[in-house]
């Protein structure tokens, strides 16, 4: 039996076009500020048909090297590229008092509840594989620069059994659901967790993307400190092309080598 033999394949049409625009951009042939040529103007300098020029363009879009302008055409950014416009604050403050405070969001249109069994990240992440839970959809949007987002919320059947009120108003602002977990005695603390994948089709009808640029996707898990026990999870996705997701970042002292130093010390 012949051995099989490793063969190299070609990148697809639309990437060799891209790669090949993306030298020219960076030896200089199109400068910052210029706009690209157009769809027909691809088509006949390379030789393919309409999609692949714009999928060709749609890499450029992903690759940082250029932005597409509404009846326009598309222009090459400066060297090292921008970033995107719209800055998507994901801090959390409590005040002194006790009250939590979170940046705003501007709905799209009203939430949506529904009840689910859990799967996917949100359930590794909940340990709560196939269990039931409360379901809060969100379209939220950056009035600034019409950027649309997705934010849900999952409460866990057997978080809301510990907590009743959060099934009484489970599409009550996020703080607010916070402020009932604190109530109850809970002390909350917050790990978010930031991946990325292409969209769906149903996600880029909803968003309102014009290609397949990549979702940034964050899990933010709302624990028990007390007990490490997860008890909300928040899903947001954004097009990452066109949003920053932006974070404050507190040094803390490890708390495995606090605990180790202090039974040193009284050895």
């Amino acid at each position: 039996m012949a051995a099989r033999e490793h063969i190299e394949r070609a990148p697809s049409m639309y990437l060799q076009v891209a790669q090949r625009m993306a030298t020219d951009i960076k030896r200089g042939r199109y400068q910052a500020g210029d706009l690209l040529p157009s769809e027909s103007e691809m088509v006949k300098m390379y030789g393919i048909g309409k999609h692949t020029a714009r999928a060709a363009v749609a890499e450029l879009r992903r690759m940082g090297l250029v932005e597409s302008m509404q009846g326009k055409g598309s222009r090459v950014l400066p060297s090292g590229g921008v970033l995107p416009a719209t800055r998507v604050d994901r801090s959390i403050q409590r005040s002194t008092k006790g009250s939590w405070h979170l940046p705003e969001m501007t709905e799209a249109e009203p939430p949506a509840i529904s009840r689910t069994a859990l799967d996917g990240p949100p359930a590794l992440l909940l340990d709560q594989q196939d269990q039931d839970a409360i379901n809060v959809d969100r379209l939220i949007h950056d009035p600034a620069t019409g950027a649309r987002m997705a934010h849900r919320v999952l409460i866990p059947m057997a978080t809301a059994a510990e907590v009743p009120t959060l099934a009484e108003q489970p599409d009550a602002e996020i703080i607010d659901l916070y402020r009932q977990l604190a109530e109850a005695g809970l002390s909350l603390s917050f790990t978010e967790h930031v991946t990325a994948r292409a969209p769906y089709p149903d996600e880029r009808t909803a968003l309102g993307l014009s290609d397949a640029s990549p979702l940034l996707i964050t899990y933010r898990v709302t624990t028990d400190a007390d007990q490490d026990r997860p008890l909300l999870c928040e899903e947001l996705k954004a097009p990452a092309a066109t949003c920053q997701l932006t974070y404050p970042v507190t040094p803390t002292k490890p708390a495995a080598k606090r605990a180790a130093r202090r039974r040193s010390e009284s050895e």
